[in-house]
């Protein structure tokens, strides 16, 4: 599955991954591969991204996304809101 995550000033982040926990206004949920379509919106919190594999540089990484130290294939991004919109394995996050 792919994300991305797109912010009014830049993409804070574009890659592959297994799975993605969202904070959706009426709680949070998580998408899989194979996902059925969906579009929702986002409160402020973190997304919790499973990488499909660890090859991701946390050092040109934002203040906004930080890694596990306990697990390398584990990010989280901090957004201040916005939607999700999932088609066809292909996550597209419209962030504050």
């Amino acid at each position: 599955m792919i994300l991305e995550v797109i912010t009014p000033e830049k993409e804070l982040f574009k890659g592959e991954v297994s799975a993605v926990q969202f904070p959706g206004i009426n709680g949070s949920f998580q998408v899989l591969e194979n996902h059925a379509p969906i579009i929702s919106s986002l409160r402020e919190g973190k997304i919790k991204v499973d990488l499909k594999n660890s090859d991701l540089d946390f050092n040109e990484l934002s203040g906004e996304i930080e890694n596990d130290s306990s697990n390398d294939k584990l990010i989280r991004i901090s957004i201040k809101g916005g939607v999700i919109e999932l088609r066809n394995n292909h996550i597209i996050v419209l962030a504050d």
